[in-house]
């Protein structure tokens, strides 16, 4: 069964933007929230300093979420993701004509992108083949890949008295069968079988809460599986 769309979906905004536009402006907020850190990777692509891109970053999102930037959101594509890039491209495009009276950033901030790591992790496989555009689509990836990992530590910790998922994870993210059964199940005081039993399990909470995060992201239900195939094509996987 399809993960079920709820307010903080895409499908959610676009429905919502002209009936309801407080719903939409709510639920636009939380996704750009989740995904600032690809359009702030796509600005740093295009030449900007860290501290200018920041401030674009803010204000972009700041314009979009306040000035019904919704309007130009065809949902015949469906992808939040396409939307966003190409807003972003277009806000980088008139930013001249728009910023020279006007110092960038200046309104109330969205939200914070005072993260020491992100320069960082902005920086991590950029090579000389990169482009502002496969910059964005790499980190657009990895921010939902890490925003998956991160609700599925929080769900199995809550189901799983004894908060194993630190010790687990690794089975996740191994492809290549490098995580040892047999060490782990001796770290865990079980049969390597009982431990099969759990990765099965953790695996399965795993593929259930990415579906709902790219549902998140996509207009309607059938353009999940493109859009999975997109998001590995980013990683280059």
């Amino acid at each position: 069964m399809p993960p079920a769309f709820d307010t903080t979906h895409w499908s959610r905004v676009l429905e919502a933007s002209g009936d309801d536009p407080d719903t939409a402006r709510t639920a636009l907020e939380q996704l750009c929230r989740t995904y600032w850190r690809p359009v702030y990777a796509f600005v740093r692509g295009r030449g900007y300093s860290p501290e200018d891109a920041q401030d674009l970053t803010q204000e972009f999102f700041s314009r979009l979420i306040a000035s019904g930037g919704l309007a130009t959101a065809d949902p015949a594509k469906g992808r939040f993701r396409s939307f966003l890039l190409a807003s972003a491209t277009h806000f980088l495009a008139n930013d001249w004509d728009r910023t020279h009276a006007q110092k960038r950033g200046g309104g109330a901030p969205v939200f914070s992108l005072d993260d020491p790591e992100t320069e960082r992790w902005i920086q991590e496989g950029v090579n000389e083949n990169s482009t502002p555009e496969t910059l964005f689509e790499r980190r657009w990836a990895e921010t939902l890949l890490e925003s998956v990992l991160l609700r599925t530590r929080e769900d199995w910790n809550r189901r799983d008295k004894l908060e194993r998922f630190d010790l687990l994870k690794g089975f996740l993210t191994d492809r290549r069968g490098e995580v040892s059964f047999t060490n782990v199940a001796g770290q865990l005081g079980l049969s390597v079988p009982a431990l099969r039993s759990l990765v099965h399990k953790l695996r399965a909470l795993y593929r259930e809460i990415f579906l709902e995060e790219i549902a998140h992201t996509v207009a309607s239900p059938k353009d999940i599986g493109d859009e999975i195939r997109a998001l590995f094509a980013a990683l280059g996987e």
